[in-house]
């Protein structure tokens, strides 16, 4: 007989960890989650440099590609996607950032009551651990560390200072809502170490005996009784299981693997179930659509002295020196990661009211993000277009879930985006030719003087344009009148009972920055409403029973 719980939550992703410690807090309710992956055991997990050793994993990363994308040149662009406990979390860059308050206000002005920027904030600060210390909009009780950058680094520093020339004030905290400035990141770490929601969230409830965890557990599909979600079938080692939720199966597996598990369960846009012989539970034109991403273009130069990061990796004097300032004082290059200098402005002034860019300066250089640094002491200037106006969609290939689904990123497909884009690398541009950055910048490799009319620098972006990892969006929250709309706005699946999406795929629109920090946010919001209706169903059944029963 299939194990039954509460709630069955899938994918122990940025998302799944924070609903399975959440729901399962006060031992009232049974929550199983289930995760593709195998556990986090892999040391450079948990190393905040070991991003790099991530970043192509075949074990621990679903390295998913996109189709061919007509506005990148054809490319077939490469997707990592965390596969183990924490999820992207566990392989993603660290990097702490909220977004604008902006972002939040325009959710709930679409409709989406409750999701507002001052409605979303005690979600915010309830979830960190700020080493700013507490304030109006930050927390300190909270399980998740945004912690400081203590090393400052010459190169970062020039960045800051050549970016304050033009115009662009330094700030400290870029998570105050009104996130314009430039300076240093904060980073979800823990003194030296990677602090993921595996981390943060899972760890501490492993030990409860209402929470259980299978890992190597591929979902295959939802289980239906009618329009209800009761189960989710699962292969496990060769092995095809079940487990039942007697009252909520909750989808946290990502933007991709939601939507795909939606539409071999039978619920998305008819014609594309029934082209493959997938029987209809709930006809949703949005399963899959709305797809964005922020695009990333990456200006590399080289250094006039050897103080980058590749000058440390290149060297074995380098490295050991590295190694030690981390195994000793859990500091230097090992404990911050790639990208340490960030910067929120606006490419478009005349058009755009908040920041519509983001940088992220890294003292090394390399041909993609995690890849091995060049032989040349180099740097990086990675700039994106913070609310992309191009959508692209999701779709299955095949009733196997073992088949990646057909992603359609459909890049750079409207005027603002492509304008935006080039704006970006000519303000990249010009931060590296002010002093004091230009004194230490030799040449530019990437896209080369060469490169210097509109449309070359648009042709460098359609050929090196890579993603910076935040797709979003392809399980849309709206209200009934949207066509698109997948989840109301506590989350549930429209046509469905018992059945809810809490991940980046609800977002309406993509967020002004780095996504991990607001879906943590997102997923202690939805615990709180799901065990709110929990509550209320609670009560409902009570009052339908004789007195005697409910005693």
């Amino acid at each position: 007989m299939p194990r039954r719980f509460d709630f069955v939550v899938v994918g122990a992703g940025s998302a799944g960890c924070v609903l399975a410690n959440r729901l399962s807090e006060d031992g009232r309710y049974s929550v199983c989650l289930l995760e593709a992956g195998p556990a986090d055991r892999y040391v450079w997990i948990h190393i905040p440099i070991g991003y790099g050793k991530t970043m192509f994993h075949p074990v621990y990363n679903w390295g998913f590609h996109t189709d061919p994308d007509p506005n990148m040149n054809n490319r077939k662009l490469y997707w990592p996607r965390g596969r183990t406990l924490g999820g992207c979390s566990s392989i993603n860059g660290l990097i702490y950032v909220r977004g604008q308050k902006e972002d939040y206000d325009h959710w709930s002005a679409l409709g989406n009551r409750g999701w507002s920027w001052d409605e979303c904030l005690p979600y915010f600060r309830r979830l960190e651990h700020n080493e700013l210390g507490e304030g109006a909009t930050r927390g300190v009780d909270g399980p998740l560390w945004a912690s400081m950058i203590r090393q400052r680094h010459e190169l970062v520093d020039a960045f800051i200072a050549a970016s304050n020339r033009l115009g662009v004030r330094t700030v400290d905290d870029f998570n105050t809502g009104d996130q314009e400035g430039v300076g240093y990141y904060q980073l979800t770490t823990r003194r030296g170490w990677r602090c993921s929601t595996a981390v943060a969230y899972l760890k501490p409830a492993r030990q409860r005996a209402n929470l259980h965890v299978e890992t190597d557990a591929q979902a295959s599909r939802i289980l239906f009784d009618g329009t209800r979600a009761i189960g989710v079938q699962y292969v496990q080692r060769g092995e095809v299981r079940e487990v039942h939720a007697d009252r909520e199966v909750i989808l946290a597996a990502g933007a991709l693997q939601s939507p795909q598990l939606l539409q071999l369960s039978g619920v998305g846009p008819a014609a594309l179930l029934q082209e493959h012989g997938i029987p209809v539970v709930a006809a949703r034109a949005g399963v899959g659509e709305n797809l964005q991403d922020h695009l990333q273009f990456r200006l590399i130069y080289e250094v006039a002295r050897p103080i980058t990061t590749n000058d440390q990796l290149r060297s074995w004097t380098g490295r050991a020196k590295m190694g030690l300032q981390w195994a000793l004082f859990r500091g230097g290059p090992l404990a911050v990661g790639i990208n340490q200098g960030g910067m929120f402005c606006r490419a478009l002034p005349d058009e755009a009211k908040t920041p519509d860019i983001q940088f992220h300066f890294s003292t090394l250089s390399a041909d993609s993000a995690g890849g091995d640094v060049h032989a040349f002491s180099g740097c990086t200037y990675s700039v994106c277009q913070l609310r992309p106006t191009s959508r692209g969609v999701v779709r299955i290939r095949s009733t196997n879930p073992l088949d990646a689904p057909s992603i359609q990123p459909n890049y750079l497909a409207t005027d603002l985006d492509r304008r935006t884009a080039v704006a970006g690398v000519r303000l990249a541009r010009r931060v590296a030719a002010t002093q004091p950055m230009a004194l230490l910048m030799k040449r530019e490799v990437r896209p080369g003087a060469d490169a210097q009319t509109d449309d070359e620098l648009l042709q460098f972006c359609r050929q090196y344009g890579q993603t910076i990892f935040h797709p979003s969006g392809t399980a849309k929250m709206g209200t009934t009148d949207d066509p698109l709309a997948v989840v109301d706005e506590r989350l549930r699946v429209y046509g469905t009972r018992g059945l809810r999406v809490v991940d980046c795929s609800i977002m309406p629109t993509l967020v002004s920055g780095n996504t991990n920090v607001p879906i943590v946010m997102v997923a202690e919001k939805a615990s709180d409403m799901i065990l709110d209706d929990a509550r209320r169903s609670s009560l409902h059944d009570r009052a339908n029973v004789p007195a005697e029963v409910a005693v």
